[in-house]
């Protein structure tokens, strides 16, 4: 929704300044993964996905602290939106949202 495309932008925006490392470290897991032999995959991967959740719940919690501001309608629209943005600017977190 066009009404909170430029907050949304912002929020997203200072997610990823803060957690910069956070998203380097999910990057770097995710090499460690496709690197990794039949021996290490499923210890990689699950490597992967702790630090995939870590940065989905960071995401969530600036969803659902701005959400609670707003009356239910606004909120569920404005929830919709974040999860689009936040899916499309970052598709790996998909699952902590």
């Amino acid at each position: 929704m066009k009404r909170f495309a430029d907050l949304i932008e912002r929020q997203l925006a200072m997610f990823t300044e803060d957690n910069a490392e956070l998203i380097a470290a999910c990057l770097d897991a995710e090499r460690a993964y496709d690197r990794a032999g039949r021996e290490e995959a499923e210890e990689r991967y699950a490597e992967y996905l702790e630090l995939v959740e870590e940065a989905g719940e960071a995401l969530q919690e600036i969803r659902v602290t701005y959400a609670a501001t707003l009356d239910p309608e606004d909120a569920r629209a404005y929830e919709r939106a974040f999860d689009r943005e936040a899916t499309h600017r970052f598709p790996r977190f998909e699952l902590g949202l």
